[in-house]
């Protein structure tokens, strides 16, 4: 990708869409702003990965007063080259050799005690209530868009910009946001909770290209990062292994129980709800003619349902939390929602009452459960334009509709 066509890419979405300036005026620089990018401040959230250290090269480049900022999260005491985990002590210092290598001053923000109450303690939560959480929209809501929000603010920057995948328009005087241009990389599912406020502030500059080419520019700029894997596990979960975590924080989460069948038979026992999701079926040593799932959580009674896969098919959702951006008060027929980050968008039909919602999908979707998130979109001319969401609290199968 060449200078240019970065440079006057997001110019390019705003004169398009809203009519503000002609793409080639140099009165407005590259995030949007009337003023030289040399006199444009930026905080670049830099987790030692390929993507934010590419924004914050990309940034450096075209010439903007850079400030990276990393964020040690947690206290991990086994960093390695070949950790797959986000901001892991090895990717700290990949972040410093990355901002020392372009030159831009780079400071670490010490969150270990916001991240262990606000993501860690309500994950730990989540999992011991039966729920299934998602520490990274968890992560993005606290510690990263609004913690580090407002330290951007103390520095007195232009905006916060991040190596996200979603794409920013901006439209009469507020930002909207938008799925990835390569959907395979799109995270608008984990941002849902993002205020206006935190949008109109935050500038994603890699929401319109592809992982192959934020590679091939980090290798431009001769970041030692290029290569590096991307990371894949929870930062606080060791190869995955959430149930680990949760024994070191709460031991006492891991009791004994027993497993019902959807008449309320015991037909087995678990060592603990916590080793269960919504829609498993690994596990759960029952024998019987067809696979059995679990269909339901009850943590009160620290019992596990299972019952046959169709039991799983869910059609109606209540959501708590609602963040909203924008009004949806008139677009339920043209109204998508997603449940899992990698899952479709479907079609559904959403009931507000305040904080909450009472969601109706179009079709089926199995293996729903509390403590999942329910993002909103709608389609028009520009893409999928994310609403917002909300958590949810019921999924409504056949078994607990009886």
């Amino acid at each position: 990708m060449e200078k240019s066509h970065f440079m006057y890419y997001n110019i390019y979405i705003i004169d398009k869409h809203c009519n503000l300036m002609n793409r080639k005026s140099n009165k407005l620089n590259s995030l949007g702003f009337l003023k030289p990018t040399k006199e444009t401040k930026v905080l670049v959230a830099m987790s030692g990965g390929v993507d934010s250290s590419t924004v914050a090269g990309l940034m450096k480049r075209d010439g903007y007063n850079v400030l990276g900022v990393t964020l040690k999260l947690y206290d991990d005491n086994k960093p390695s080259e070949r950790s797959r985990q986000c901001c892991a002590g090895q990717d700290i210092l990949d972040a410093k050799r990355v901002s020392d290598k372009l030159g831009i001053e780079h400071k670490i923000l010490y969150y270990q005690k916001n991240f262990k109450k606000e993501v860690i303690d309500t994950f730990i939560d989540s999992y011991a209530a039966g729920e299934t959480p998602i520490p990274c929209v968890q992560c993005n809501q606290t510690v990263k868009f609004r913690d580090l929000f407002l330290y951007a603010k103390e520095k007195k920057a232009d905006a916060l910009v991040t190596g996200h995948y979603v794409t920013r328009v901006q439209t009469n005087g507020n930002a909207e946001m938008y799925r990835a241009k390569d959907i395979n990389r799109d995270q608008s599912y984990f941002l849902f909770t993002t205020t206006q406020e935190q949008l109109n502030f935050l500038r994603f500059p890699l929401g319109q290209i592809s992982k192959t080419e934020t590679r091939k520019i980090a290798s431009e700029l001769k970041l030692n990062v290029a290569d590096k894997v991307d990371s894949q596990d929870i930062c606080f979960v060791p190869n995955g292994d959430y149930a680990s975590v949760i024994k070191k924080f709460r031991p006492e989460s891991f009791k004994e129980g027993n497993i019902l069948d959807i008449k309320g038979n015991v037909i087995g026992k678990h060592e603990g709800i916590i080793n269960f999701t919504i829609g498993q079926r690994k596990g759960i040593k029952v024998a019987d003619k067809e696979p059995l799932y679990v269909v339901d959580i009850n943590a009160s009674e620290n019992t596990i349902i299972v019952g046959k896969r169709d039991l799983l098919d869910i059609n109606k959702i209540y959501l708590k939390d609602i963040n909203l951006l924008g009004n949806i008060d008139k677009i339920n027929d043209n109204l998508f929602i997603k449940i899992r980050s990698t899952g479709k968008l479907i079609k559904a039909k959403v009931n507000f009452q305040k904080s909450e919602a009472m969601v109706n999908l179009m079709e089926s979707e199995p293996g729903i459960s509390p403590g999942q998130a329910c993002v909103f979109y709608t389609k028009n001319r520009i893409g999928d334009k994310v609403l917002g969401g909300g958590w949810i609290t019921r999924a409504i199968n056949e078994y607990l509709s009886t």
